[in-house]
């Protein structure tokens, strides 16, 4: 009987020491890190990030790039292949702050925000000189 408490003994003891050596444990909330083209160590307290150079909404919170095809808003993880050719990277874009909505189309259509479909068609007028 001692034997048999002094075994389960000396195994607590070594299940303990064990665990303590892994180190701790971190949870985080966020699954993955931002987009490289988003300050890398900065905390922002904004969810969408605009590109206004191409119409095309980043949600941080959800990971997802949002954009305007046939006036209709798509959701998703990776670009399509027409965007490809661009570098987030180098393009200029606008913290949203002050909405963490779900629908961008609302608050795109309420800060006026030009888009491609809003675009008014350029009439060329000829000018007359005076003599």
């Amino acid at each position: 009987m001692k034997k048999r408490n002094y075994i389960a003994l000396l195994l607590i003891l070594m299940s303990a020491l064990i665990l303590e050596t892994c180190g701790p444990v971190v949870l985080s909330s966020r699954s993955e890190s931002p987009p490289p083209w988003f300050y890398p160590n900065r905390v922002e307290m904004v969810r969408y990030v605009y590109f206004p150079e191409y119409s095309i909404y980043y949600d941080l919170t959800l990971s997802n790039y949002l954009y305007l095809n046939n006036g209709v808003w798509m959701r998703v993880k990776v670009l399509p292949p027409r965007y490809h050719n661009i570098n987030l990277n180098r393009s200029k874009y606008a913290r949203v702050k002050g909405y963490r909505g779900d629908n961008i189309r609302t608050y795109h259509n309420e800060n006026n925000v030009r888009s491609n479909t809003r675009t008014s068609r350029r009439t060329n007028t000829a000018r007359t000189r005076r003599n």
